[in-house]
């Protein structure tokens, strides 16, 4: 049995000990998965990319049709009493929102009011020998459902795809999909976006249905255009992915992170091949200059 800290989380405005904290059963997150959540990364108590985390709960909520139970500034006053709360500098914070206790039916219910949960952990930074050497992964089929654009609290497809990396002693599940010409093509991984390198240009997906938008997605694309990278959203076909120089993931936690196997094989060409690359280096320095430079 899991035993629970006591650490202090919020659930519909209160503030009380985790362990303490209850929703109902009939709660519609519980019985369907029907709400939505942020991840935020927290230095030295301070958000990272808040705004941007912010407007992309606003346009998740408009696609389950729930309207935010507060503005900007309450988000930011709530989230900050949680921070305030957790011993740890460095943290992530977690809010999700549920459309809310109702009886069990498939259609979404009027005028009910929504639960909020408000979480913060200590932040796990990627460690130093993992930075140094880079990751391995493998990858899946994207077996996932149509709308990987929702950051849904359904996340059982997920849930499935990392466990094949775990179950293999990787650090992660980078996804294919099938059903256009030319394919597989490359989503995203289980719990990250992902990234090649090709020819000195940092390359993603496209964003769409099947594609959720990190927010490191608009912040690297800024990275990019400080240090002079070139950077491009479009389809990444199987073969792209696999003839990378290199690859990439960004995440909340991971920030961004080399990979340097895939699928047992060596990522990258020559000299470099299995290690990370120079634009992986350039990447992660100006990311670790933006987080001193944007926290709120």
């Amino acid at each position: 049995m899991t035993v629970l800290p006591d650490t202090l989380c919020e659930l519909n405005g209160e503030l009380l000990p985790l362990s303490q904290a209850k929703v109902s059963v009939m709660d519609r997150g519980f019985l369907f998965g029907d709400g939505v959540y942020e991840a935020m990364p927290v230095y030295g108590r301070q958000l990272f990319r808040f705004d941007e985390h912010m407007a992309r709960l606003a346009r998740n909520l408009d696609k389950l049709r729930m309207a935010s139970p507060t503005d900007r500034d309450g988000w930011l006053a709530r989230l900050r009493r949680v921070i305030a709360a957790h011993p740890a500098e460095d943290q992530v914070v977690y809010l999700q929102v549920t459309r809310g206790v109702a009886l069990r039916d498939h259609v979404m219910p009027v005028d009910i009011a929504p639960t909020v949960f408000i979480m913060s952990n200590a932040m796990k930074p990627v460690p130093a020998e993992l930075r140094h050497q880079g990751v391995a992964c493998v990858t899946a089929r994207d077996f996932r459902w149509e709308r990987g654009d929702i950051k849904s609290i359904s996340l059982l497809g997920n849930v499935l795809a990392r466990q094949v990396s775990a179950d293999a002693g990787a650090a992660e599940t980078l996804l294919l999909r099938d059903g256009l010409p030319g394919g597989p093509w490359l989503t995203e991984a289980s719990t990250c976006n992902a990234w090649i390198v090709q020819e000195g240009a940092l390359l993603g997906p496209p964003m769409n249905e099947h594609v959720l938008e990190g927010i490191r997605v608009q912040l690297l694309r800024e990275l990019c255009e400080e240090e002079g990278i070139a950077f491009n959203l479009r389809p990444i076909s199987e073969s792209d992915l696999r003839a990378a120089d290199e690859v990439l993931l960004s995440s909340t936690g991971k920030e961004v992170l080399a990979v340097t196997k895939l699928d047992g094989e060596a990522v990258g060409h020559g000299a470099l091949r299995g290690k990370p690359g120079p634009v992986y280096g350039r990447l992660y320095e100006a990311y670790q200059r933006a987080k001193r430079e944007q926290c709120a």
